[in-house]
């Protein structure tokens, strides 16, 4: 586990902070992480977010590029 991830602040974004992030940088730029259901990711989703149901978070978290920022719904 990767214990320094604890330590790290986190910002929360409302939607329109969310949206005028993502518009500024290219989608290879950032992580994009859905962390509902795998229906829910069915039925509609950011393009271009991955799926990481947030139960598997914790057991997935080498998935996810350290280097860039990361937006998660």
């Amino acid at each position: 586990m990767r214990w320094k991830q604890f330590f790290t602040p986190a910002k929360s974004l409302d939607v329109p902070e969310a949206r005028k992030f993502m518009d500024g940088l290219s989608g290879a730029d950032y992580n994009l992480i859905d962390v509902r259901q795998p229906g829910e990711y069915q039925d509609s989703h950011i393009p271009g977010a991955r799926l990481i149901p947030l139960g598997d978070l914790t057991d997935r978290i080498d998935e996810i590029d350290p280097e860039k920022p990361t937006v998660l719904y």
